[in-house]
């Protein structure tokens, strides 16, 4: 059969047909296997030389082998490789540095923090950590996952941030002096990234905790940038935030810009959430009508529409990804393929890419390692099992691995043009690029769960069920389960308050008959039921009756039409 398949398999996978996964990336000659490998070693070259030379600090120097502090100073590389750790398989140390991040970092320090970088690295990996906690063998709270020292950490953090959304459009400022809040004399011009990335994390704080600030503030911010798009419905890169005026009026997806757009998927995602969803839609065909052009994305003035930078830059590369998850695969393939030619032509992405000139643009000839490429790819991968993912997947650990290995770790590369390096090992690499690379490479890792496998744990508000899959990634790749933000109902307006109701009911002396009406669908006859015969029901028998007065059991109206089943009978809202 081996050899009948080695064989066979470059005719069948010209022909598309359904095959084992990774057997025609094998008849391409790529051992998925070994790259999974090899991407594990590349992890932990750079992960030891942080420990090694740099931690505490922010960041390792390749080159120098030391340390810096680059966007605070909170051991930002430990916190942000955390979780890839577990991806990875390694308990061990996941659970050492739960510990060592709880002794030993401190959000009360008079630095001036990146309130975007902050949320997304530092929020993101203790949220995710947190929630991976007790599948990586951490021995958790009683009241996990709604308690939990990585969560009160994480809320330290973003409540730290939230000085910086007090201005009068609710638009946050883009650095926050984490001791005495947003600086005075600091600018009110900030990227729309910088405005509309909080959703993710804040929502699921607000969700975790019980306090709704946190998902208030974020859904205030992207509900001012919507409402000053422009009027053939595109944003711009930056504004201020105190009159709401655009200071930088270049549309376009990729930086500035880009995890707006990310966000209201994710969001809408995340939280079922319709309104972000059309928001994302409406913006999709805008940016499809003024800045598309041969699979190739464009910047435009947001008002006139015209050109205004014909380039590529590498940041854009997580839109194929971003598409995949809205459905539109085609469209995502057709241009990923267009980014990937470029990869080719330099080994890496440049920050810029001249597309009529086909060449990189002066002072954006480096590549800093940065993931987006192969997150594409790995999205992608999963949506349509194509090898040509698995070969960019090969490309990129290559080229990492040729151009920027040094003995101390991974250099950004300064210029792929003649490759010299700088004095940089950025954060993401091991948060994202790495975990994106290794997941592309592993089909069968937890993050790909979907849903056959999954724990119950039980909570003070009763049973949920966590690590069924559907991971939402934050913009710093780090998965939020989204089945945990059901964990903790603590707000008052969530909190079903059945059992409340149920006691009130039995404790009458003469107990009412109450009706439980049917969704409006079913012509049959209205059942009404005796609670009385709540013992008589489990024995299979049904009583029907004419009768149709109001129920006084009745669940708050809910979107996407979630029902809640008590002693065995689905109640819907009935106003």
């Amino acid at each position: 059969g081996g050899a009948m398949q080695r064989f066979l398999g470059p005719l069948l996978c010209l022909w598309a047909v359904r095959l084992p996964a990774g057997t025609c990336a094998a008849a391409r000659g790529l051992d998925v296997a070994s790259y999974r490998e090899r991407v594990r070693a590349m992890f932990y070259h750079a992960y030891e030389h942080y420990l090694e030379s740099a931690f505490p600090y922010d960041e390792l120097r390749p080159l120098t082998c030391d340390g810096q502090d680059t966007w605070g100073s909170f051991s930002l590389t430990l916190i942000d490789a955390l979780d890839t750790l577990l991806i990875l398989g390694n308990v061990s140390e996941f659970q050492r540095v739960v510990n060592v991040l709880q002794e030993g970092v401190d959000f009360d320090i008079d630095v001036n923090a990146s309130v975007f970088e902050t949320n997304i690295r530092v929020v993101g990996g203790l949220l995710s950590a947190h929630l991976l906690s007790r599948k990586a063998g951490v021995e958790v709270e009683a009241g996990w996952p709604c308690s939990g020292p990585l969560l009160r950490m994480a809320e330290e953090a973003a409540r730290k941030l939230l000085p910086a959304f007090q201005t009068p459009t609710g638009m946050p400022y883009g650095t926050v002096n984490l001791l005495h809040g947003v600086n005075p004399g600091e600018t009110p011009v900030t990227c729309t990234a910088g405005i509309g990335t909080f959703i993710v994390e804040f929502a699921t704080l607000s969700h975790l905790t019980g306090d709704p600030v946190f998902e208030d503030v974020a859904r205030k911010a992207l509900k001012a940038l919507w409402k000053n798009r422009s009027d053939i419905g595109l944003v711009g890169n930056h504004i201020d935030v105190i009159t709401a005026k655009w200071v930088a009026q270049d549309a376009g997806i990729g930086a500035g810009v880009d995890s707006y757009f990310e966000y209201l998927v994710k969001g809408a995602i995340l939280l079922h959430d319709k309104e972000l969803m059309s928001m994302f839609l409406e913006y999709n065909k805008a940016i499809k009508n003024y800045t598309k052009f041969d699979d190739w994305y464009l910047w435009v003035q947001m008002y006139k529409g015209t050109v205004s930078m014909p380039v590529f830059q590498s940041l854009e590369a997580y839109w194929p990804g971003l598409q995949s998850l809205i459905g539109d695969v085609d469209n995502a393939m057709r241009t990923f393929l267009n980014y990937y030619t470029v990869w080719k032509q330099f080994g890496g992405l440049p920050e810029f890419y001249n597309i009529p000139q086909g060449y990189t643009v002066d002072k954006r000839e480096g590549y800093p390692l940065r993931p987006e490429l192969i997150e594409s790819a790995m999205y992608l991968y999963r949506a349509t099992r194509d090898p040509i993912l698995l070969e960019l997947g090969r490309d990129a650990v290559e080229s990492i691995e040729k151009i920027s290995k040094v003995d101390c770790g991974f250099a950004t590369i300064k210029d792929l043009r003649d490759h010299r390096l700088d004095n940089r090992m950025e954060s993401f690499f091991l948060a994202e690029t790495v975990k994106y690379l290794y997941l592309l490479f592993d089909p069968d890792n937890f993050i790909h769960n979907d849903g056959s496998d999954f724990d119950v744990v039980v909570t003070p508000y009763g049973e949920c069920v966590l690590n069924a899959g559907g991971y939402i990634f934050n913009t710093e790749a780090h998965p939020v389960d989204p089945a945990a933000l059901h964990c903790c109902r603590k707000r008052k307006e969530e909190q079903w308050e059945v059992e409340d109701l149920m006691r009130e009911f039995y404790s009458r002396k003469k107990i009412e008959k109450f009706t439980l009406k049917r969704p409006p669908d079913h012509d049959e006859e209205e059942n009404a039921k005796d609670p009385e015969d709540a013992s008589s029901e489990k024995a299979g028998e049904k009583r029907n009756s004419k009768k149709s007065s109001h129920s006084l059991l009745s669940c708050p109206s809910q979107s996407f039409n979630s029902k809640l089943s008590v002693l065995g009978q689905v109640f819907l809202d009935n106003t």
